[in-house]
């Protein structure tokens, strides 16, 4: 482990943002992370997965710990389910795809989706009508105080939507380390339910999908949509889509009746966010080196040399533009450093 000082960290966030790290170190076992928060015990530290999730904003004063750890493995397996286990620093989109080319279903809707797996569960990522939470069996983290090795279950995680213990109750104090997935063998749920996978199987004239067909047709919808952050600076959706209760809903809907909507339960919808913006004028809208995606409005991008704090502008002129002319709030689902 080689612990360096006034680090760049601009190929370590998908935003392509530079800022300095204090100092900075990679972790590649569970026994380096240990040594690294023992040694640093009394001093600030800043985890750093994929780094496709933040929006750095300022130089991070703190020992920034790079979690690199490596390796996947299967856990146990009967005639219908495997568990499978994969260290905290594999690349989220190489896993689904190592999944899939095992034949084991139920990623395949989040093929493409930047980042690690070390922090699907804390955001618990989802796409296309599936979430992590729909797969995840347990993850095992460590403590930075103690050093010692906890297991969350399912149920501990506390997952809700883009949520879980990690954004909350426990935030800081946990390190993850590797999850588990519960995946399907056979009899795979095939979920094409939304209508742009449906669109692109029938392009593909598919009717009868593999997992590799969804996967594939996933991908394909996220390259139209979405711009590769080794091009173009980004981090994904920066927004969530806001939920809103069906009575509130009602009141804005019927001053906007062209407004996209899902339900979500008896009594709530959700409204996607990148309708809201691109209504309110922003898509493909720039300024100066920061600004909105031209084909998806819920991505915010650095065009090449954007500081943190001017695409975070954006972000705010975005959500007050929104609230002015629908009334609703969109919160950003980035984490702003």
């Amino acid at each position: 482990m080689e612990i360096q000082s006034n680090f760049s960290l601009k190929n370590y966030n998908t935003f392509g943002i530079e800022a300095k790290a204090k100092q900075f170190v990679a972790v590649h076992s569970v026994d380096e992370l240990k040594s690294i928060l023992k040694q640093y015990k009394n001093e600030k530290k800043f985890i750093l997965g994929g780094g496709s999730n933040m929006l750095l904003t300022k130089d991070i004063e703190a020992l920034v710990i790079h979690i690199d750890l490596k390796g996947k493995k299967i856990i146990k397996e009967d005639d219908d389910f495997v568990w499978v286990e994969s260290q905290a620093g594999e690349t989220w989109h190489d896993f689904v795809l190592y999944t899939i080319d095992n034949n084991f279903g139920g990623l395949e809707n989040m093929s493409l989706i930047p980042g690690n797996v070390g922090t699907t569960p804390v955001q618990n990522i989802g796409a296309y009508g599936t979430e992590i939470k729909d797969t995840f069996v347990s993850c095992e983290a460590m403590n930075t105080e103690t050093q010692e090795i906890k297991t969350f279950t399912n149920a501990e995680c506390n997952f809700g939507y883009r949520e879980s213990i990690f954004k909350n109750e426990v935030k800081d104090q946990y390190i993850i380390t590797s999850v588990i997935y519960k995946l399907t063998k056979r009899n795979h749920k095939i979920n094409t339910s939304y209508g742009d996978i449906t669109a692109e199987l029938a392009k593909n004239n598919v009717t009868t999908p593999t997992l590799k067909d969804v996967s594939n047709a996933v991908i394909a919808i996220r390259q139209s949509k979405l711009p590769d952050p080794k091009e173009l600076g980004n981090s994904g959706s920066f927004f969530k889509n806001p939920i809103l209760l069906k009575s509130d809903f009602e009141k804005i809907h019927q001053k906007f009746p062209e407004m996209k909507y899902y339900e979500v339960s008896e009594t709530e919808v959700k409204v996607p966010a990148g309708w809201l913006i691109e209504q309110a004028g922003f898509k493909g809208k720039r300024f100066g080196d920061a600004g909105v995606h031209k084909n998806q409005a819920l991505v915010l991008v650095n065009y090449g040399n954007a500081t943190g704090q001017e695409i975070l502008a954006v972000s705010k002129d975005v959500q007050k533009t929104v609230f002015e002319k629908f009334g609703i709030h969109i919160e950003a689902e980035v984490n702003v450093i």
